[in-house]
């Protein structure tokens, strides 16, 4: 029986309420998806290794997983990438970290990529995406020498906190130059952490003023594969950059979808 939408993956988060684990995922992720890109938000439980849920359910094939989906979204979250997997240890203890989302979604992305399927990364994602591929992470921006602090003001209002932070210089002849056309666009910033060292297979597309990427897709890939720091997601609607970075995206899902789903 075919769809009547296309479907998006959308990794989750697991936290803790009450002394329980949730599986979450921020609703404004959801309508970016949803109305954004006009397709069905699809939640990913995190079920890599750590999960409880383990211990009541099969082993799942990732790849057959990933391979029924017509697009994967990896949103921000709070949480870090936890250091381990890069190499390093935790700089400082209160680090946030979701070992059940790192055990997923490093997983999903290389299947995603492989398979062709279009992958959207966003500020956690984007340090997922880099991490998947070898690369490696600055895990307080703030505190390395030479770079600004891309932290949000936690004392203004959540949507100022969202607005234009700083511009961004975008690399000639990438994926995200070819959308926007132009080399110099103004970018949100609401992270502590960012890129080090840039994994093997990644290609630059954007820098902030102080050198920091800002955004990154994979070389040779199969399908649309961007990761972005900012947070397109936050009024995708009326920010110019953020609706085509999402009308793009809605674009490759679409036509991996028709493709699918096309007469044989």
């Amino acid at each position: 029986m075919s769809r009547p939408y296309p479907q998006v993956g959308i990794a989750v988060d697991v936290k803790n309420f009450e002394g329980n684990p949730f599986h979450v995922v921020g609703e404004k992720y959801i309508n970016a998806i949803a109305h954004g890109c006009q397709c069905y938000p699809v939640l990913l439980p995190a079920m890599g290794k750590g999960s409880q849920l383990r211990a009541l359910t099969p082993e799942f094939d990732i790849e057959k997983i990933i391979g029924n989906l017509d697009g994967l979204f990896l949103p921000g979250s709070v949480s870090n990438v936890n250091p381990v997997l890069y190499g390093k240890t935790l700089e400082t203890p209160d680090l946030p970290v979701d070992h059940q989302r790192d055990n997923t979604t490093l997983s999903m992305i290389k299947s995603a990529v492989n398979q062709g399927v279009p992958l959207l990364a966003v500020c956690r994602g984007f340090q997922e995406l880099n991490v998947a591929f070898g690369g490696t992470i600055h895990q307080q921006v703030h505190e390395v020498s030479g770079y600004m602090d891309h932290r949000e003001d936690i004392s203004l209002e959540k949507e100022k906190q969202y607005e234009h932070a700083h511009e961004i210089s975008i690399v000639e002849n990438g994926v995200l130059h070819g959308l926007w056309g132009s080399t110099e666009a103004r970018v949100n910033s609401l992270h502590g952490q960012g890129i080090d060292k840039l994994a093997d297979g990644l290609f630059v597309e954007a820098f902030a003023a102080d050198v920091l990427i800002e955004a990154v897709s994979v070389e040779n890939a199969g399908s649309f594969t961007l990761g972005v720091q900012w947070h397109p997601e936050w009024g995708f609607w009326k920010d110019k950059l953020s609706g085509v970075i999402f009308s793009a995206f809605a674009n490759a899902v679409y036509a991996r979808f028709n493709n699918q789903h096309s007469p044989r």
